[in-house]
């Protein structure tokens, strides 16, 4: 196999690096099904405006598009920054070792959350590389090490999530019993490994999406879905992460609780009539690109009535229906009970 050959053939697998997690509404089960909706469209430049656990940017920056991602959430940030955006820079062994190595007297995530979710040498792992994170000289190395300590932190974590304290749902997993060091080291292959050029210009967002104007052929809207059957709060699951990833600057922990976690974020899609308002304002403010829509059966707006939204500012609307099992983190005891169980709905307005 010549070289181009091999180019060719690191480019059609470059999706299979994608660091994936558990994380919250991910479309890593289904992102085939969805690439399936939306390929025969033209399109060069995509906009994930919200931007999760970015499977669907990074499959799009696989596919060889121009990709813009956005979340609210600065884990989600930090990861589209890393493997999104950065094109060529890696975290290279010295920037390990220096992370590893470097002393400091840096002692916050021991004293504020001993007991909580780790052992005391684990948190004093985060604190010495979290401090050290902040001295590397490089935004991108910064991400890549400040993604690789937060995915080891869902790792370690069981079911990945920091709604309560302890082990209780420790199932024996060689990841729950991994040290987060030793955790940290392989994240950081992992993500090095899904650095890649793809020949255009990416960009990641830390931004609420109504603030932002972005251009872009296809914009795709992928937001918390509102269900009475369950919140859609990524704060209160991935608190102790978010925290780490802002080092907890302009966070205010709520002592009161047990699980030490601060505010969550003010969201439009956490109340229902907020969600109808926000859809509405979003579709009519990018109604001179393709829209495409990921939705749940399960979920308000329904299906009518997101097709009346986007008939509104659209002239064809057509519906993709995907079956799918959710795993909402700390519900899969509830994974038979039919509310798991949905559509995933993929709206595409042209």
């Amino acid at each position: 196999m010549n070289n181009a050959q091999l180019e060719i053939k690191a480019f059609v697998d470059q999706f299979s690096y994608f660091p994936g997690t558990r994380y919250m509404g991910s479309k890593n089960k289904i992102i085939h099904e969805i690439w399936n909706t939306l390929k025969d469209y033209e399109f060069n430049s995509f906009f994930d405006a919200f931007a999760g656990s970015n499977v669907v940017g990074y499959f799009m920056k696989s596919k060889g598009k121009e990709v813009i991602t956005n979340d609210f959430m600065k884990i989600s940030y930090i990861t589209a920054k890393a493997i999104i955006e950065n094109s060529n820079v890696h975290l290279g062994k010295s920037d390990v070792d220096f992370l590893l190595s470097n002393k400091n007297k840096e002692n916050y995530i021991s004293n504020t959350f001993m007991g909580l979710y780790f052992s005391d040498q684990d948190n004093q792992f985060l604190d010495k590389v979290r401090f050290n994170i902040s001295l590397l000289d490089d935004e991108y190395k910064q991400t890549i090490a400040l993604s690789s300590l937060v995915r080891a932190c869902m790792k370690k974590r069981p079911r990945g999530i920091f709604t309560f304290v302890g082990h209780r749902y420790d199932d024996g997993r060689s990841d729950i019993k991994k040290s987060l060091e030793n955790h940290f080291i392989d994240n950081v292959l992992s993500f090095n490994d899904a650095v890649f050029d793809n020949d255009t210009h990416c960009k990641a967002n830390n931004s609420l999406t109504q603030k932002l104007n972005i251009k872009a052929d296809l914009v795709y809207f992928d937001p918390p879905y509102f269900t009475p059957n369950s919140d859609n709060d990524y704060v209160r699951r991935y608190h102790f992460v978010e925290g780490l990833a802002k080092n907890w600057e302009g966070l205010e922990i709520q002592e009161h609780t047990k699980t030490k976690k601060f505010k969550s974020y003010k969201s439009p899609f956490s109340k229902k009539e907020e969600t109808y308002t926000a859809f509405e304002n979003l579709i009519k403010k990018y109604k001179n690109s393709m829209i495409a829509i990921s939705y749940s059966s399960n979920s308000l707006p329904t299906k009518a009535e997101m097709i009346e939204i986007l008939k509104k500012h659209k002239n064809t609307v057509v519906v993709h229906e995907i079956d799918h099992l959710y795993s909402f983190g700390n519900q899969n005891h509830k994974a038979g009970n039919g509310f798991n169980r949905v559509k995933e709905y993929i709206f595409i307005g042209n």
